[in-house]
């Protein structure tokens, strides 16, 4: 399976397996156009042939949603439409956060926020596979 951690700017993914039920993460797309993005995950989808595709949903702390997460559940809807693939929704609190805080001792500036946002996306499916979603 593929995940994402849906951002404006940039956008991470992970691969994982469910029979191994570990994540790791696989890029960072950073590209702002609608369709250079989507090209760039088709050309993984083609890859990698997951069976379904995995979207962080990002929520306030106290699990209400805002703007963000409207766009990310129509990122999930546009997925869904142009890969006939299942899409999940997972609970992405605090992902990016902790990806951050992997990287801070080892990167800086631009290239450890393009890392962040796969990490992110690890994350999101890491918690997925260790959460109920992969059972």
């Amino acid at each position: 399976m593929l995940a994402f951690d849906f951002g404006t700017r940039r956008i991470g993914v992970a691969v994982g397996n469910t029979l191994t039920r570990i994540a790791r993460p696989l890029a960072t797309i950073d590209e702002e156009a609608q369709a250079p993005r989507f090209a760039a995950i088709a050309a993984l989808v083609d890859e990698w042939q997951p069976g379904f595709l995995v979207v962080g949903i990002p929520l306030h702390a106290d699990g209400t949603p805002h703007e963000m997460t409207t766009r990310a559940r129509r990122f999930a809807r546009q997925l869904a439409g142009r890969h006939a693939l299942p899409v999940v929704e997972a609970d992405e609190r605090h992902t990016t956060e902790d990806a951050q805080s992997a990287l801070a001792a080892l990167r800086r500036g631009r290239r450890g926020r393009v890392e962040r946002d796969a990490l992110a996306a690890q994350a999101i499916l890491q918690g997925y596979f260790d959460g109920a979603g992969a059972r």
